[in-house]
């Protein structure tokens, strides 16, 4: 199969032939010819495998082929996306396949000034990648109209909601005319994203071409378990024992970041960080330094997960684990793309036990663990496995009861020897708050 043969036009493959894209990944294969038939459609695959060009692709051939030109501050196709740098990501995709045609597209985000991109919407776009909310930014100050919109697109839908902006895209969904086209598109589709899902699209096709959360077999996993005060030396001690030229680093929170670039950098390491509170120009500059290879590691909160595309990096490394299971797919998912495998190693301390267990049954596998020399935890990590369940120490038996009259010692319940551990608490599954359209949880812009 060739891309011609999915019915693109001639423009388009020109575009695709420059860029070295030969033949249609399965995802691109399925979704491409349903895209241009109209279809509402919901695909899910791995990352990596080539979504970004699955639903680009047919979009711009369908802007280029109809409908009316684009007119003063409106847009004829929308692709809403989590974050900024996902927002770059997917613009700097469309902007080379469209080298070819007449289409003027845009990306607005924020964390950067509102007038420059209130400028740029003046003349129209006929397509706008945006964030949720500058987008309704944008909208509320009439900078941007919906009424010429034939498409729009949920880049990463799960990841929207997992952010909180369940409210915007209900203002979003609200604003928008209900003669479209929807398209949603992402890594992980859980049960309750897809029942949302059926208040915005008509009658759509499901493409899963990748069993549902499953992380590539391109990525070797493990986990090295570790008490919590130790994961920045034993993360330096792999490091240096492993020779890591390029690493991609996940902390939990934004101090967490912080402290461990800190801590790298007082040991003369060549590391940068990126979170939410980051200007993002600041952002931008460290992940190109990344890509350049000018920083060695690179530490970042989720809001890096996705939209991070870095050619052959070879190592993920999660000093924490997520709060959110499907977030570890994505986390992973930046090595061992396109083909190309790689390593992701999760560091795990105790209380993480939980976590680590919903991870497993997300994935149906149970992570091969490792001890690293003199970096064996104090407080043992829980066995888990696959079933999503803590496997508990089997208890010892008790002593029997000491005889005699009274003046014997009480009787004071249970013994237990100072050898002995107290069984894990057992794993309980994160409940996730299915967000709904007109109520929904805190906002946060990106």
């Amino acid at each position: 199969m060739t891309f011609a043969t999915l019915g693109l036009i001639e423009p388009l493959l020109r575009s695709l032939e420059k860029l070295g894209y030969q033949t249609p990944t399965p995802v691109q294969a399925q979704a491409i010819p349903a895209v241009l038939a109209g279809r509402d459609l919901m695909a899910a695959a791995q990352t990596g495998t080539g979504k970004t060009a699955g639903f680009a692709l047919p979009l711009l051939q369908l802007l280029a082929m109809e409908g009316p030109k684009v007119t003063a501050n409106s847009a004829r196709a929308l692709i809403l996306v989590p974050t900024r740098e996902l927002a770059e990501q997917v613009h700097e995709a469309v902007r080379q396949y469209a080298e070819n045609l007449p289409l003027r597209t845009y990306a607005v985000y924020g964390g950067v000034s509102i007038n420059p991109q209130m400028m740029k919407l003046r003349s129209g776009v006929d397509l706008l990648v945006a964030t949720p909310g500058r987008l309704l930014d944008l909208f509320r100050q009439n900078a941007l109209k919906f009424n010429q919109l034939q498409t729009l697109v949920l880049d990463e839908a799960d990841r929207m909601l997992d952010l909180g902006f369940s409210e915007e895209l209900a203002n979003i969904y609200r604003a928008l005319p209900k003669k479209r086209q929807t398209l949603l598109f992402s890594a992980t589709f859980s049960d309750d994203i897809r029942l949302l899902a059926g208040q915005m699209l008509n009658d759509p096709l499901t493409v899963e071409v990748s069993p549902r959360n499953v992380a590539a077999n391109t990525v070797k996993q493990w986990i090295v378990t570790v008490d919590k005060k130790r994961k920045p030396e034993l993360f330096v001690h792999l490091m240096r024992k492993g020779k890591w030229k390029q690493v991609l680093v996940f902390a939990k929170t934004r101090n967490g970041v912080d402290a461990l670039v800190e801590k790298l950098q007082g040991l003369g390491i060549n590391a940068d960080g990126i979170h939410g509170d980051k200007p993002q120009a600041t952002r931008q500059r460290a992940l190109d330094r990344f890509k350049a290879s000018e920083v060695q590691i690179l530490v970042a909160t989720d809001v890096a997960a996705r939209g991070l595309d870095i050619e052959d990096l070879p190592m993920v490394v999660n000093f924490d684990l997520p709060i959110v299971a499907e977030d570890y797919i994505h986390r992973i998912g930046r090595t061992g793309r396109a083909g190309s495998t790689g390593e992701a190693i999760s560091l795990v301390c105790a209380d993480e036990v939980n976590l680590l267990s919903a991870i497993e049954m997300l994935t149906r596998q149970t992570l091969k663990r490792q001890n690293e020399p003199d970096f064996e935890p104090e407080h043992r990590v829980p066995d888990t496995d696959a079933s999503g369940q803590v496997v508990k120490k089997p208890k010892k038996p008790k002593k029997p009861k000491a005889s005699g009259g009274g003046g014997g010692k009480r009787n004071l319940g249970r013994w237990v020897d100072s050898g002995e551990v107290a069984p894990a608490e057992p794993s309980i599954k994160p409940v996730r708050k299915v967000p709904v359209f007109n109520t929904g949880p805190r906002k946060r812009k990106p």
